[in-house]
């Protein structure tokens, strides 16, 4: 495996986890084999290996990938002016955009990942992205009831609350399908219950 990369093989490199995301997206975790990465890649299978040695590896690597692209998406769409009630909105919106998105997501291929593996607890790609979350829905509910934006007795268990509906509707939209109103009255129903009326 590559350890020392020019710039030319990290290009390679990102080229392979963006089309193996998009193989799990379509196959999920378990059925997919290095042969349907070469395949997909148009690359020989040394030319792989070269980089990964497993499809765990791959994954995980796919993993760290899509957790950056997304903090980088969310961050990067936060003004210095926002509210925190501007904030949990735009958290929602992104959250939505995902939960509706036509094309597969990797969701079934998280699941079967970590069924599958025996992963250590702070290896835990799930869990992990879960406490991030329930942390910084503390971090932002604490901010807005101390601004008067929010109103809330359990700052944690609110958070902690958000994050396993979030959870719950993933699973939900790959099993039985959400609609939009479904989704909006779900968010809807928790800014509700924060943000103080004017």
């Amino acid at each position: 495996m590559v350890t020392d990369m020019g710039e030319k093989s990290l290009q390679k490199k990102k080229f392979i986890l963006e089309t193996a995301r998009d193989v799990f997206r379509e196959k999920g975790y378990k059925k997919v084999t290095m042969k349907d990465i070469v395949d997909k890649c148009e690359i020989s299978r040394g030319g792989l290996y070269l980089y990964f040695d497993s499809t765990k590896e791959l994954f995980e690597e796919v993993l760290r990938m899509e957790t950056e692209e997304t903090d980088d998406v969310f961050t990067g769409a936060i003004s210095k002016e926002a509210t925190c009630t501007d904030i949990l909105l735009l958290f929602f919106k992104e959250q939505k955009r995902e939960l509706l998105r036509k094309k597969k997501t990797l969701t079934v291929a998280i699941y079967e990942f970590f069924f599958e593996n025996k992963v250590p607890k702070k290896e835990n790609h799930i869990r992990n992205q879960f406490e991030i979350g329930v942390k910084i829905m503390e971090q932002l509910i604490t901010d807005g009831v101390e601004n008067g934006e929010f109103y809330c007795e359990d700052v944690e268990g609110m958070a902690r609350n958000i994050m396993f509906v979030i959870e719950g509707m993933k699973i939900t939209s790959q099993t039985m399908g959400l609609s939009e109103e479904m989704i909006d009255y779900e968010f809807g129903f928790i800014v509700q219950g924060l943000v103080i009326e004017e």
